[in-house]
């Protein structure tokens, strides 16, 4: 039997976007989830599937996280009262987390980035990162391991194979 892709592992959790060269740009330390503050037509854009996280980053300020540069598209039904683009949101986590994330973040080559932004029972959710550069080298490295493991993994599953047979 195939494995669904459209399915995730929590049935509560839909998710919306993906920043999937953030695993291979960065070596993700420590991972949180925050609620995100939005306006009415952002969340229904955002039900419609629409949104990016390239370049999108977290910055703190005053005690407060927010998100920037994420782009969530102009919901195309609404009016007057339609949200900018890549205006920055504000996310809602607790002190201790916001605290903790500052002073880690200040470290040389630390940086803060978006992994996903799903819906989870219905409210919006992102999933941010702790996260360090990876030089160059080291994508290289990550790329081999994975092959490696690819390979081991499918000789194992062959000579399982042939054993049953």
């Amino acid at each position: 039997m195939a494995k669904d892709k459209g399915k995730d592992k929590d049935p509560g959790r839909k998710l919306v976007a993906q920043h999937k060269k953030a695993r291979h740009d960065y070596l993700i330390l420590d991972t949180y989830e925050c609620g995100l503050v939005l306006t009415g037509t952002e969340v229904k854009s955002l039900r419609q599937g629409r949104a990016s996280l390239v370049d999108g980053f977290i910055q703190i300020d005053r005690g407060e996280a927010w998100l920037h540069n994420v782009h969530i598209p102009e919901y195309a039904q609404g009016t007057w009262t339609n949200h900018s683009a890549r205006r920055k949101r504000k996310l809602l986590m607790h002190r201790v987390e916001i605290d903790k994330l500052e002073a880690k973040s200040q470290e040389s080559g630390h940086t803060i980035v978006p992994l996903a932004l799903y819906f989870k029972h219905g409210r919006a959710k992102v999933e941010i990162a702790l996260a360090k550069g990876k030089k160059e080298y080291d994508k290289r490295q990550t790329l081999r391991e994975q092959q490696d493991r690819r390979e081991t993994d499918r000789a194992v599953s062959a000579a399982r194979r042939r054993q049953r047979a």
